[in-house]
């Protein structure tokens, strides 16, 4: 399969996906919402700006991809070993009104780093300008489509598509969630696979560097 075809089909995915993500109902109630997080606020901040990397911002990320990925914390869809039984006692009405509430925050950035990363060659490159390249441009020789073409040249995310924003969130968490998603370990992104046909073909380098470089995308 040549990378044009295969970079089609990814991109033929990616759009499915978001047909996926858009038949979640997600008219929460903030102000109900805002009444569950107090236990959140430990781990995630309390207006979902998380101080510690290994732990995800979720100020802003959209309705539609928190309420989906609440759902499969909550289901066991998606193993989230820190949120064990977090979820259990909430039904589907309280998540959507928690993922209304910390959509409705503004995440504030993490900012990027200067930094060399090494290529599979053993090329040592600067950081930021291939992470740059990989968002904006992907990597047509290994059939890497670009981050922006979902997630927004800004980083921004698509909301009524259930992309979540990803400029600002903290490096190590990216890195960790594509590690994932390229290892299978992760699989919450429906069955068209988007992140994971995406994640496949990406190197260490190419996700140390493009993790980087969005935690300070604005």
């Amino acid at each position: 399969m040549t990378n044009r075809i295969r970079n089609t089909l990814i991109s033929l995915s990616l759009f499915a996906a978001a047909g996926t993500f858009s038949g979640l109902s997600n008219a929460g109630d903030a102000a109900h919402g805002e009444t569950y997080t107090a236990a959140c606020a430990a781990c995630h901040g309390a207006d979902g700006n998380s101080a510690m990397a290994n732990f995800p911002k979720l100020a802003g990320l959209g309705e539609k991809y928190l309420l989906q990925q609440l759902k499969a914390i909550k289901s066991g869809a998606r193993s989230v070993p820190e949120m064990t039984g977090q979820l259990d006692a909430l039904d589907d009405e309280d998540l959507a009104d928690i993922a209304t509430y910390y959509a409705g925050k503004t995440m504030q950035l993490s900012g990027s780093n200067k930094q060399t990363v090494q290529l599979n060659s053993g090329l040592k490159v600067d950081g930021l300008a291939l992470g740059a390249k990989v968002y904006r441009a992907g990597n047509a020789e290994s059939g890497v489509p670009a981050c922006s073409g979902c997630h927004s040249p800004r980083g921004l995310g698509n909301a009524p598509a259930g992309y979540p924003r990803l400029g600002g969130q903290h490096a190590d968490y990216i890195v960790k969630q594509l590690k994932d998603f390229r290892a299978g370990n992760r699989t919450s992104d429906g069955e068209a696979m988007p992140m994971r046909g995406v994640a496949q073909h990406m190197s260490d380098a190419e996700i140390d560097a493009v993790a980087n470089f969005i935690s300070g995308l604005n």
